[in-house]
């Protein structure tokens, strides 16, 4: 059975990634890309659709032993795992290093105290769980085939097949170290080249350090912004620049319902503010990559913007359920792919153009087509933007104008018109000035409530909708302007769960008629109570932001990682892990605040 979703860290190779519990079983393994079908779907399913444990002995019927200490090896992605047992201490060191060939998954028992008897349990099953590869020796190398994938295991450690499962079963004396190393090969290729697991463990140590070492910030929350940091490159697809939401699908926004996406792709929102979180802490060459992906995955089609595309730029990304998946505790139906891509989300726009106009304010070198993209978003924005769409929360219900959208339609118009006066683009500023001030007007008289002093969720609603927040962050209005206080008081008030956290939007819980046109509730969202910090600090309600932010920092798991969202009745995390969705706006809250001087000690 997986654990709960903060049981699990994260490692990976800027390719792909696994997660790894508490109890030293790597449940998620998609291999050789991140959209590439899982070689371990434990994490959604049962033992039986592959995982990889790798821990202290324990009997055929009790539970394995959960590590009494883990880490992350400094600031780097190389995870420590340490067991105290009544024989003695062992420790599991499990990272994956950065590709520079075959992609490994590398797991090193170490002996600390003690003679501790030990045990590695693989079971690799290809196609998200429903295919059981042949597995044999070759030169006393363990591979498992099956179709286009082969995995090859190596290690010293002695090893017997059993129920399909490959074992291993050893002891550790202190100082005494035993490799296990998996990499993924196409069947049809010769067999992959032997791991070096020690000189492995030196250069992914070497790697993180000198990549940490480029951060800017050296505020009071550096910890938690390195952390982020981290995460946001160990989502980066390295050979493109393209950035996954999330590595995993389906994990669900609500425990037991239907509420399970496929975040493994690359949303344009999403990518769009991790460049700019990437840029004002010190990543430029992040930064340069993620815009050449931009600009290869629209080019051709710029008018006909996608919301999110493959993580090499792949425009189709067909959704399908996987039916053999009970799904992460009864969470049903497990989707592979993301049928929203075609969504029209008006945002979007604003989001590109705001990352751009942040590239090219911070110095990032001048790229001709990226100025030619934006003046092509504006020309499509000019007969758009005063459409219905599906808006920023990709509601499977009726398009509505939501008032969010049209915010971010004005911002890129906004952007466009200072690229223009820049002298860095030629286009008909009078022209495009007065539709900045059309829609601006638009946004005002029909998306605000007057007897409420709040705007809403879309013209002619009552509903509230936490995107709301960024009317002040993107310049639309000034935090001191009565409405925008008025909106950040409203969503306090009324979409705030028991224990201050924010959800997206209201929910009624039962009825296929929710905004969103599924049922279910789902927890409180992390990036839109991060929006609430910073909203705070920009009215001058300072302390209370800087509670708030802390607030959200003690729901981190142990290693630093969040998830998409959090539940507060059962008080734990809840969506798709971890996600870039939730550390971005961490890392831009804590930049603020330590800019306010709003922190603690």
């Amino acid at each position: 059975m997986a654990g709960r979703i903060e049981d699990y860290a994260l490692i990976g190779d800027m390719q792909t990634a696994a997660l790894v519990c508490r109890d030293g079983t790597a449940d998620w393994l998609c291999l050789p890309r991140f959209d590439s079908h899982a070689v371990f779907a434990g994490l959604l399913g049962t033992e039986e659709h592959g995982f990889w444990r790798v821990g202290p002995a324990h009997g055929a019927d009790e539970t394995p032993p959960v590590a009494d200490r883990r880490r992350y090896r400094g600031d780097s992605l190389i995870l420590e795992s340490e067991w105290d047992t009544p024989r003695g201490t062992v420790r599991v060191t499990d990272f994956m290093p950065p590709r520079d060939g075959a992609p490994q998954l590398i797991r090193i028992v170490e002996g600390v105290t003690g003679r501790v008897p030990m045990r590695s349990m693989l079971r690799m099953r290809f196609s998200y769980g429903r295919i059981t590869p042949w597995v044999h020796k070759v030169d006393n190398r363990t591979v498992a085939v099956a179709g286009p994938d082969s995995v090859w295991l190596d290690t010293e450690a002695e090893t017997y097949g059993k129920d399909l499962t490959t074992y291993s079963d050893f002891t550790v004396s202190p100082g005494e170290r035993v490799a296990f190393t998996i990499s993924w090969q196409p069947s049809h290729r010769e067999e992959p080249a032997l791991p070096e697991p020690e000189a492995s463990l030196v250069a992914t140590e070497d790697f993180w350090r000198e990549w940490v070492e480029h951060c800017t910030y050296h505020g009071p929350y550096r910890e938690a912004v390195v952390r982020s940091l981290i995460t946001l490159k160990a989502l980066t697809y390295a050979p493109t620049g393209g950035i996954v939401a999330a590595p995993t699908t389906s994990l669900p926004e609500h425990i037991g319902g239907e509420r399970n996406w496929d975040y493994r792709y690359t949303w344009l929102r999403d990518a769009a503010i991790t460049l700019s979180s990437l840029l004002r802490t010190g990543y430029r060459e992040e930064a340069r990559a993620w815009r050449e992906w931009l600009l290869r995955s629209v080019a051709g089609d710029p008018e006909n913007l996608q919301i999110m595309y493959g993580i090499a730029g792949e425009r189709e990304l067909g959704e399908t359920e996987l039916d053999w998946l009970p799904g992460y505790e009864n969470s049903t139906p497990v989707r592979a792919g993301n049928g929203a891509a075609h969504q029209l989300q008006l945002d979007v726009y604003g989001e590109v153009t705001e990352a751009l106009h942040l590239a090219h304010m911070t110095g990032l070198a001048r790229n001709d087509y990226a100025s030619l993209l934006q003046l092509k978003l504006i020309r499509y924005l000019e007969s758009h933007w005063d459409q219905p769409d599906e808006g920023i929360w990709e509601v499977r219900g009726p398009r509505r104008h939501f008032v969010h959208s049209k915010v971010m339609a004005w911002v890129a118009v906004d952007r466009t018109i200072k690229l223009i006066e820049s002298g860095d683009a030629d286009g008909p500023l009078d022209k495009w000035r007065e539709l900045r001030d059309d829609i601006h007007r638009d946004v005002c008289e029909k998306g605000y409530d007057k007897e409420r002093n709040t705007f809403t969720q879309s013209y002619g609603s009552q509903e509230l909708d936490a995107s709301l927040l960024l009317i002040p962050q993107m310049g639309f209005l000034p935090p001191d302007d009565k409405r925008v206080i008025g909106t950040i008081e409203a969503i306090q008030r009324e979409l705030s769960t028991p224990d201050g956290f924010i959800l997206r939007y209201p929910t009624t819980g039962g009825d296929a008629d929710n905004l969103d046109g599924l049922l279910g509730e789902e927890g409180a969202f992390l990036a839109c109570s991060f929006w609430l910090a910073d909203d705070l600090a920009m009215i001058g309600r300072v302390d209370e932001a800087r509670k708030l932010f802390e607030k959200l920092l003690a729901l981190r798991n142990d290693l630093g990682l969040l998830a998409e969202e959090w539940d507060p009745h059962l008080q734990r995390q809840v969506g798709n892990f971890p996600q870039a969705f939730s550390h971005v706006p961490l890392i831009d809250t804590a930049l603020r605040l330590t800019a306010s001087g709003a922190y603690g000690g």
